[in-house]
């Protein structure tokens, strides 16, 4: 049980630790990569925490942690968006969409969200360690496995649902890539499951992309070139994500 709880605070305190680097490197304005490296390290965190419910402080972690999500969440796609069309000769509607993110970035690292993730998490391994005195994590180490099982199984489900929802397919294995990332050592799945894990992250979120942009040219005007393109790459996008998922269905799942 030690040795489960020390490696929940070492990775707790890294994961701080990257958290304060991203603020300074937000605060600076010069990183291109510093708004994707903190949500990144916030949905790790986030990963980290889903098996510990129920535990002392991780309710009120949880909660700081999505409310940092919810604020990135529009200036990342805004990012995201941006990139795209200064790649695909449209620098205009790129330029106008990243006018205000010099000021966007600075906003972020002195949020009130953000500043009050920090400090939950610096008191979060105290609470660790006190609930280990308490003699509360007893069992520590089975609860995470079933929780994990659990996200496994729920993706096991889904993917042999014939009418899948391609969103909460990427939801499910975003949660369970990172999950295994999280405990490492509690991973008891095949060997094949990471790599076909990552491989349908991605075909789901370009799809994902093309889905989101195809809603937004409704709304955008200077989106509308892009539109037939978008539609094509959706396609495409779908008939690779189902390839890519029946190969991790027949690598990690009994038919």
């Amino acid at each position: 049980m030690s040795a489960v709880v020390d490696r929940l605070v070492a990775q707790v305190l890294g994961l701080e630790v990257r958290l304060l680097a991203c603020q300074a490197r937000l605060s600076a304005r010069t990183d291109p990569e510093a708004l994707h490296d903190l949500r990144t390290t916030v949905r790790r965190l986030r990963s980290l925490l889903r098996p510990l419910r129920g535990l002392p402080g991780v309710e009120q972690l949880e909660a700081a942690s999505s409310r940092v999500g919810q604020l990135t969440t529009p200036l990342r796609d805004r990012e995201v968006l941006a990139a795209y069309l200064l790649q695909h000769n449209q620098p205009e509607a790129a330029h106008r969409r990243m006018a205000r993110m010099a000021e966007a970035y600075p906003a972020v690292a002195m949020s009130p969200e953000l500043t009050q993730l920090l400090m939950i998490l610096d008191a979060f391994p105290r609470f660790l360690r006190a609930s280990q005195r308490q003699r509360l994590l007893k069992g520590l180490r089975q609860r995470i496995e079933k929780r994990l099982a659990k996200q496994w199984k729920k993706l096991d489900q889904a993917l042999h649902d014939p009418a899948h929802d391609r969103h909460r397919l990427r939801l499910l294995i975003k949660r369970a890539r990172y999950g295994i990332e999280a405990y490492p050592e509690l991973d008891r799945l095949p060997e094949a499951a990471m790599p076909r894990l990552k491989s349908a992250q991605a075909a789901l979120g370009e799809w994902h992309d093309s889905w989101q942009w195809l809603a937004r040219a409704k709304e955008e005007p200077d989106l509308q070139p892009c539109v037939e393109i978008w539609k094509t790459t959706m396609a495409q996008a779908e008939e690779r994500a189902d390839r890519v998922l029946d190969k991790l269905s027949r690598a990690c799942f009994k038919s």
